[in-house]
């Protein structure tokens, strides 16, 4: 007897491999995948505004990068204590109003050179819900906020964003981005984040705005794809065990599994083989011997160290010099 329905990875043509330069941007599921992509030692730039949830901000935030925008003092405001962004995540925010700024332009620079050499964006659009600034808030004229930083709710409205417009604010950009670097290709997905804020139904619209509108968008660019993590959580696992305590977020073992989806889609065997390899050297490096001068270790160390050689000899521009240093600084004199 079938006890669910399992959704199968379909290999893609657009595929990742070890030497491509990947930028993540928006939810916080992206910074689950982001992990996994760090861990493995991909060049990756992630998030350079914070996490995002919104399309308008996500589409705000890769035009000011594509852009170069420079910061000034009149585009911060205080409150709390504290100098932010409406449209940076709180951990730009700081005390010093230089140094949200200096933050703020600093990652906009790195977050530009790196784009304009990628060749593979992951955009993770959360919710379609719009919160937009009234004339009460600061700097308020009724744009959309990336984050209330903990405003008072009279500093807030809200509106739902349409298909249609979502669908065309995509498109615009999805044509800047191919201006502004032609080998760039784009992937679409939704987070299976429940916004439960809006409350189950207004989270199931929203969601339903950002799957039309990104379906169209595949359908009508060749420049973008689709990779299903919100079907691989709501669909395939089902099941609320998949969820951590506060029912929204997808646990570790629901990220591992559309960890692994994703590796089936987008690593041919070769560039799985290198993860493997990765993978096995730095659960060396977290490995916490009894005894560090034991014969035993020692051996195990210089195991690490051929292993580690081999791997740079072979991939000369994966970042393994600090696993070398590692190994090597253990080894008894």
């Amino acid at each position: 007897m079938k006890f669910k329905l399992t959704l199968d990875a379909k290999p893609s043509n657009h595929t990742i491999a070890y030497g491509d330069k990947l930028m993540l941007i928006g939810s916080c599921f992206t910074e689950n995948i982001g992990a996994k992509f760090k861990t493995h030692l991909f060049e990756l730039s992630e998030n350079p505004y914070g996490i995002l949830f919104n399309p308008v901000s996500v589409i705000n935030t890769l035009t000011e990068i594509m852009d170069r925008r420079v910061y000034q003092a009149n585009d911060l405001f205080q409150h709390n204590e504290l100098w932010h962004s409406w449209n940076h995540h709180s951990r730009f925010s700081a005390i010093e109003q230089k140094d949200a700024l200096e933050n703020i332009n600093t990652s906009i620079v790195a977050a530009h050179d790196f784009l304009k050499s990628a060749n593979r964006l992951v955009i993770t659009l959360g919710s379609a819900w719009l919160y937009h600034l009234t004339d009460e808030a600061p700097l308020g004229q009724g744009q959309v906020v990336a984050n209330n930083h903990k405003g008072p709710s009279n500093w807030f409205y809200k509106s739902l964003m349409q298909p249609n417009t979502l669908l065309e604010s995509l498109q615009n950009l999805v044509a800047r981005l191919h201006a502004f670097n032609p080998n760039l290709h784009t992937t679409c997905t939704i987070s299976p984040v429940r916004h439960l804020r809006e409350g189950l139904i207004e989270n199931n619209r929203s969601k339903a705005v950002l799957i039309q509108a990104v379906h169209e968008l595949v359908n009508s660019s060749k420049q973008v794809d689709y990779f299903p993590s919100y079907e691989y959580i709501i669909d395939d696992l089902r099941d609320y065990r998949f969820y951590a305590e506060d029912l929204v977020h997808p646990n570790f073992a629901a990220s591992g599994y559309v960890w692994d989806k994703l590796v089936e889609t987008y690593m041919d065997h070769k560039t799985q083989t290198i993860m493997k390899q990765v993978a096995e050297l730095q659960l060396a490096m977290s490995h916490k011997p009894f005894f560090t001068g034991s014969a035993e270790h020692q051996k195990f160390l210089q195991s690490c160290i051929q292993k580690t050689e081999a791997l740079l000899d072979k991939h000369p521009a994966l970042s393994l010099q600090d696993h070398l240093a590692f190994f090597k600084a253990g080894i008894s004199k």
